[in-house]
């Protein structure tokens, strides 16, 4: 009897060792945040009057409440069967969690995703330090399949900053981080990307990232909106003091004709 109990012992340790290694990192993230994240229109499917756009919306706020369901449940059922002592089924919602972590969730709609440009973050809020803490010890880091787990832990703790603490002088240097998630190879969501780029100087004018010339480069290269990208090299070169982004810009503006 002590033999068996001793077995089951290492074995729910070993099991709480692979959850909370990878699973309790992303999903103390996952639950309902404090203060929804303010939504805004922006250009493509979703703004008001385009076709579809209320259908469009409609759609996207079903999947992304299933989403969340369907994670919940997940997490209830693990926690239900450790409860009971039942490890094997425990396992069983715990891998079928990491997987469903794993998947790359398209935002569909980028107004259900990224915050408005008017957000103040001004306030020193020890929660979203931690936050950013913990999010930039996994960004980057890894090999394989290794990078791509620590990119989406990264990414579910910098959501939950923006979402839990909308107020926090964190919010910025969050904002480029995701816009520079989005962008890498774990993810290659160009759009959403620039728009958290736009959000970073947004959000705070007088950041030193490079943010603004990021997404310019993103609408511009990309093909994706040349006149937003005339707009903004138009204000590197007029608000900016870096000589190496003034002149990249000017060069840009130079090929695309926005002198």
């Amino acid at each position: 009897m002590n033999a068996s109990f001793r077995l089951m012992a290492q074995t729910a340790g070993t099991l709480a060792l692979v959850y909370f290694a990878f699973v309790t990192t992303l999903a103390m993230a996952q639950t309902p945040p404090a203060q929804p994240k303010p939504k805004r229109p922006v250009s493509g499917a979703g703004v008001p009057g385009a076709p579809g756009a209320s259908r469009d919306a409609d759609m996207v706020e079903r999947l992304l409440a299933s989403r969340k369901e369907y994670q919940i449940a997940l997490e209830s059922l693990r926690t239900h069967y450790v409860n009971l002592g039942d490890l094997e089924r425990a396992r069983f919602a715990e891998e079928e969690l990491i997987q469903y972590h794993r998947i790359v969730k398209n935002p569909f709609l980028l107004e259900l995703d990224v915050p408005p440009p008017n957000l103040q973050g001004t306030t020193n809020i020890p929660e979203a330090n931690e936050l950013y803490r913990r999010a930039m010890t996994f960004k980057d880091k890894g090999w394989g399949n290794d990078y791509t787990d620590n990119q989406r832990r990264s990414e579910i703790l910098l959501q939950q900053l923006l979402s839990n603490h909308s107020t926090s002088n964190k919010i910025s240097d969050t904002a480029y981080q995701l816009g520079d998630l989005y962008e890498g190879k774990a993810y290659k969501q160009y759009q959403r990307s620039a728009l958290y780029y736009e959000r970073a100087h947004q959000w705070n004018p007088l950041t030193s990232t490079d943010a603004r010339l990021r997404a310019a480069r993103i609408y511009d290269r990309l093909g994706i909106d040349r006149n937003r990208a005339i707009e903004l090299y138009k204000e590197i070169v007029q608000q900016e003091t870096d000589t190496q982004r003034i002149q990249e810009a000017q060069r840009r503006l130079a090929d695309l004709g926005g002198r």
